[in-house]
């Protein structure tokens, strides 16, 4: 927090817990990517570098792509502007985030993973499919899908480097909860796929 704002927290200690406590129960029905997108937003509208280095990073940290937080900014072009979103990115470049996905190549299809029942609930499998593998988790509130590459140099991890949630990348000890794909010891998150149930058939696209 700003000193300007740990100044509001201890004049208005009461005022101020109404306020975060209403931001955290407005929060309480959006999964934490969703959540921590909309906070770079308000940063990106309100010019806070500070903040949306802090939220930057958060977002990572629940699983967001680079791609994702670029899509979500352009969408609110109507109300940040573009002379914003630049800035944003020029912050983003600054902080050295994973690069976008290419797009070059063939267009992203969906592709078709197996029986969406054959991953008992709370578990993670890794799965390999047309070329490439991933790793499905399959949480109490839906699918994760991330690919089994580690963001830090593009090493595939083998299902041997699974134990329990954590996935340890061996090269260069990079760890990760498959869960979320967060990063619990390195910098960059997984690379999440956008996935889906289609006709009880689990589906990821890329």
């Amino acid at each position: 927090m700003s000193d300007a704002l740990n100044h509001l927290v201890k004049a208005r200690p009461e005022a101020m817990g109404h306020y975060f406590a209403f931001l955290k129960d407005c929060g309480s029905r959006l999964d934490p990517k969703t959540r921590n997108l909309i906070s770079v937003i308000t940063k990106v509208h309100a010019r806070t570098e500070r903040g949306l280095r802090q939220y930057l990073a958060r977002a990572l940290r629940e699983g967001c792509t680079r791609d994702e937080v670029l899509d979500a900014l352009l969408m609110a072009m109507p109300a940040l502007g573009l002379a914003k979103i630049v800035w944003a990115v020029d912050v983003m470049l600054a902080m050295d985030l994973p690069p976008p996905a290419t797009s070059a190549g063939a267009p992203a299809r969906w592709h078709d993973l197996g029986a969406a029942d054959g991953i008992p609930a709370g578990t993670t499998q890794r799965i390999e499919c047309d070329g490439r593998a991933v790793y499905a988790h399959r949480g109490a509130q839906g699918w994760r899908v991330f690919d089994s590459r580690c963001p830090h140099e593009g090493n595939d991890i083998a299902l041997a480097a699974l134990d329990g949630h954590t996935l340890s990348c061996p090269r260069h000890g990079w760890r990760f909860d498959v869960r979320s794909g967060a990063c619990t010891l390195g910098q960059r998150p997984l690379q999440a796929l956008e996935c889906r149930v289609a006709e009880g058939r689990l589906q990821a696209c890329w």
